[in-house]
């Protein structure tokens, strides 16, 4: 698993590969020059804050940077592998974007859970080829998932990948029910979820009561 820590971490070091500040490769990135400092990683209230795919994007596209690059910073010692002569940094790739209050609508989804019919919108996501197919984004509206995801925050979900306890998953319900929980248990009958907003109970449903299980492989914040 990604941790904050792990994240921040990796674009220090990015930025110091190209000898920048945290401020510096913000700024080359395009973005508020005080986007990377160290007060605006946690928000006033203690939480942690996550930088944004689309901040990513531009920063591997500043540095020409390649996202497997990026990702070997993720490990204590990791560094960067030369690229093979004739290969360019991945670009960015366009995913289905629908809002939560849709997708409990019918024919957003095929029966195992992955984008279908017509009325989604796009986003980019700066994924390998291998990650990117079948992911799609979800827009929270609402605060029913605060104080983890608030209202506009894009949820990232990869169908059809293997779900875990612990797990954050956006699970629906033959009902129309769309909801982003967490992953308490699962048995051969039910499937217990652990609410992400304190004020909302958790949820317990029989495995025939549910459509789809996807699980969320990042966040936009």
């Amino acid at each position: 698993m990604i941790s904050h820590d792990a994240i921040w971490g990796a674009i220090d070091a990015l930025a110091e590969k190209y000898d920048l500040s945290a401020s510096g490769l913000a700024r080359k990135a395009g973005l508020d020059p005080t986007s990377f400092n160290k007060s605006k990683r946690l928000s006033q209230d203690g939480r942690l804050r996550w930088p944004s795919t689309e901040s990513l994007s531009k920063v591997l596209e500043a540095t020409g940077a390649t996202l497997d690059e990026f990702m070997g910073l993720l490990n204590p010692g990791g560094s960067f592998n030369a690229m093979p002569a004739g290969q360019f940094p991945p670009q960015q790739s366009a995913i289905p974007l629908l809002g939560f209050a849709q997708a409990g609508a019918g024919g957003f989804f095929d029966d195992g859970g992955f984008p279908a019919g017509q009325g989604w919108d796009v986003v980019d996501f700066p994924a390998a080829p291998d990650r990117k197919a079948g992911c799609y984004a979800l827009e929270v509206q609402g605060e029913s998932m605060m104080p983890l995801y608030r209202d506009g925050d894009v949820l990232i979900v990869e169908p059809g990948a293997q779900v875990r306890r612990g797990d954050r998953v956006v699970v629906k319900t033959r009902e129309g029910e769309v909801m982003a929980k967490v992953l308490q248990r699962q048995t051969s009958r039910n499937i217990e979820l652990m609410s992400l907003n304190p004020d909302h109970p958790n949820r317990s449903f029989d495995l025939a009561e549910i459509e789809w299980v996807a699980r969320i492989i990042w966040a936009s914040q």
